[in-house]
């Protein structure tokens, strides 16, 4: 029988852990190495793929780690370890929709490829993001296009994966750009600027700001959500926006009892799963803009997937 699991990256207990949606209960938990970070699920939610980040967040010093832990879901197990050094810190994971991998360096800013990850034991292709301090990125479905956000350029790149040719395209929305959403029809990027305290709307086709409007204090992330709605975490002043992407516009402020690190939609209800720096997960209703209970977890949530297993 299957049943509703939530994965989740617990950063600072050093696991990958399943929690049963509805009961709450943590089911079980892989030990990995430390402050593991970002990750991915194949279509076929065979293997999660969790970047080996290695440092607490992004303002700690250190080499971090250069490994990427590959996750028999069904048998939660570690399958194995892919170690792509020199590539290191790796923090931002996306797979694209023939199934390739794509890993980014954080500390090199380079984007990597694994064109077969559940068999490859080495990168394919590498190619510069162009900026410095690459954190997050988004990728189209094709995985023919990469926008990359550096904290340190303050900039957003647009990156060819697959064609190290084509120069990177810069944009500069504001300062620290970290939180990124892509819409559905691939033609605009919505962003995040930390310290500038605003929101961007970028025009993916010439890389030129649309429109911008102020955030509230240290918006980090940013997720579309299916009905098309934005919802921004606001990590200064705990709480969440949701977001008109049209205008901009903040549509409603929830404020929170603790900060929101990372969250991720269930695929059919209305709920939002929010990772918070209290050690819980908020399942927030999408429909009455409410938190309608907490799940206890090990210590900092961070990225989480919801699947059936």
């Amino acid at each position: 029988m299957t049943r509703e699991i939530l994965l989740l990256v617990e950063k600072c207990s050093h696991c990958f852990s399943y929690y049963d949606i509805g009961s709450g209960e943590r089911l079980h938990s892989i030990l990995l190495d430390e402050f593991p970070h970002e990750f991915v699920v194949d279509a076929a939610t065979r293997y999660a793929y969790v970047g080996h980040y290695g440092v607490e967040t992004s303002g700690h010093l250190g080499a971090g780690g250069t490994r990427i832990f590959q996750i028999d879901l069904a048998a939660r197990r570690l399958a194995r370890s892919i170690d792509i050094a020199p590539f290191n810190r790796l923090h931002g994971m996306q797979m694209d929709a023939q199934g390739r991998l794509y890993a980014l360096s954080e500390e090199r800013a380079q984007l990597v490829v694994l064109d077969h990850p559940e068999r490859d034991s080495a990168p394919s292709r590498a190619v510069p993001t162009g900026g410095i301090k690459s954190h997050l990125f988004a990728l189209t479905r094709d995985g023919q296009t990469a926008y990359v956000m550096n904290l340190l350029s303050h900039t957003v790149t647009r990156v060819r994966p697959h064609d190290a040719t084509v120069t990177p395209l810069a944009c500069s929305p504001g300062q620290k750009p970290e939180g990124y959403a892509l819409s559905a029809d691939e033609k605009t990027l919505y962003v995040t600027n930390r310290w500038s305290h605003t929101l961007a709307a970028i025009d993916t086709a010439t890389m030129k700001v649309l429109r911008e409007a102020p955030s509230r204090e240290d918006a980090t992330r940013l997720y579309l959500h299916r009905d098309g709605r934005l919802l921004v975490t606001n990590y200064g002043e705990r709480s969440l926006s949701v977001v008109d992407p049209a205008s901009l516009k903040e549509m409603a402020c929830i404020p929170m009892a603790a900060r929101a690190i990372a969250l991720s939609f269930h695929p059919s209800r209305p709920l939002a799963f929010v990772s918070q720096d209290d050690d819980r997960i908020g399942c927030f209703n999408m429909q009455t803009l409410a938190f309608e209970r907490f799940i206890a977890t090990q210590r900092e949530p961070d990225v989480s997937r919801v699947v059936m297993l």
